[in-house]
């Protein structure tokens, strides 16, 4: 398939129109859910709840009607999405569990603190199976281990080094709280049972560039951010990949003006790109866009396309930081207009705005004002619902 040439309002109204950022919502309630998780393959998980957490950012941006008990209900009820890693820690479909076998196995065979935690495993296997979904706080295991960060207790390390291996997934959430069950008891017999589909490392990391070019639309062939979680990766592969899935015709080059390099969407993605110069948007949308959304995953790329530079100053210490603490750009119809800050106050059941940015070349208009209020008023209500 040939390459392509865009101009950079085509190339940003292409990544917009597949993010179901761009006209009229693309997706819908729960199966919206399903099939933008889907089309990304993954969506970055982050506990940090300053008003939303980042995978309940994405969807509320996206979704009409979105809740957070649709996410919930997805992941702990029906069990058609579940929480592991592919970028970062993740919530994917459930059916992707094959392709990270080689993982799992890589925990298996090498923990922090293995030999302590091999020693309680059967306890814990034991104690699960009698008792049902248990926390660390309902395992009698208070000694410390190392671990990732820090020291943490035995419990924790432990169940967490089965929830990586694959034996254990975590049955549902309190809060920030994990409780873990059985692996049988979360995932069909069927995709457990399921064969690695890729039987070497680089048919696995192929596949894995796949779908990261598929889940930001469009990446080029550089060092990102987009390859987070993508062990091993390193920059010649990178190029024989991108090369393998060019030759098969998978992905399609394309030049933007202004950008000095090629870009890359996926091939099956050509009828979204045909519309980009024929379509016309209609009324435009304001949306709250997530730190760690996708569309933001390569934020040179975002630079490049929208003029538009973003930095997640979370763990900027407070006086460097240039805004604030947790902020979201502001998407308001084809450009970043700006970027705010909110706070939820949930005993009240309110929305603090701490703070609203505009770009140094915005004009402000009634309408923009108006969309924005209307986009906050909807926030809001994603809160309390």
């Amino acid at each position: 398939m040939s390459e392509r040439y865009l101009s950079g309002k085509e190339a940003r109204r292409y990544i917009l129109l597949k993010q179901g950022l761009w006209g009229e919502r693309r997706f819908r309630g729960k199966q919206g859910i399903l099939d933008f998780v889907r089309q990304a393959g993954c969506i970055q998980f982050d506990p940090i709840d300053v008003c939303g957490k980042n995978a309940e950012l994405v969807l509320q941006s996206r979704i009409g009607g979105f809740t957070k008990s649709m996410l919930y209900e997805l992941l702990y009820v029906d069990r058609q999405l579940i929480d592991y890693f592919d970028k970062n820690l993740s919530i994917m479909p459930v059916e992707n569990w094959k392709y990270f076998e080689r993982e799992r196995e890589n925990h298996r065979n090498w923990e922090r603190s293995h030999a302590r935690i091999g020693q309680v495993h059967d306890e814990i296997i034991a104690a699960i199976a009698g008792r049902g979904p248990l926390r660390s706080a309902d395992l009698n295991l208070p000694q410390k281990v190392d671990w990732y960060w820090s020291e943490t207790k035995l419990s924790r390390a432990a169940l967490e080094h089965m929830y990586f291996s694959g034996e254990l997934a975590i049955h549902h959430k309190d809060g920030n709280l994990k409780y873990y069950d059985l692996i049988g008891n979360c995932i069909p017999a069927d995709i457990l049972g399921a064969a690695d589909p890729y039987s070497d490392d680089h048919a696995h990391r192929k596949w894995r560039v796949l779908q990261r070019i598929g889940s930001v639309g469009l990446l080029w062939n550089r060092a990102s951010d987009a390859w987070l979680g993508i062990p091993g990766l390193k920059a010649k592969e990178r190029n024989d990949i991108f090369a393998e899935l060019q030759e098969e015709s998978r992905i399609i080059p394309i030049h933007v003006e202004s950008v000095g390099e090629p870009l890359y969407c996926l091939a099956e993605d050509i009828a979204l790109l045909d519309r980009v110069s024929s379509e016309t948007v209609g009324r435009k949308r304001c949306e709250f866009i997530a730190p760690l959304d996708n569309m933001m995953w390569d934020r040179n790329l975002i630079k490049n396309l929208f003029d538009f530079s973003y930095k997640w100053e979370i763990y900027t210490p407070r006086a460097e930081r240039k805004y604030g603490y947790y902020v979201l750009p502001v998407l308001y119809g084809e450009r970043f207009a700006g970027r705010i800050e909110m706070v939820y106050d949930r005993k009240n059941r309110k929305l603090d705005v701490v703070n609203l940015w505009y770009e140094p070349d915005v004009k402000v208009t009634q309408t923009m004002e108006k969309s924005i209020q209307t986009a906050l008023k909807r926030f809001e209500k994603f809160h309390q619902g």
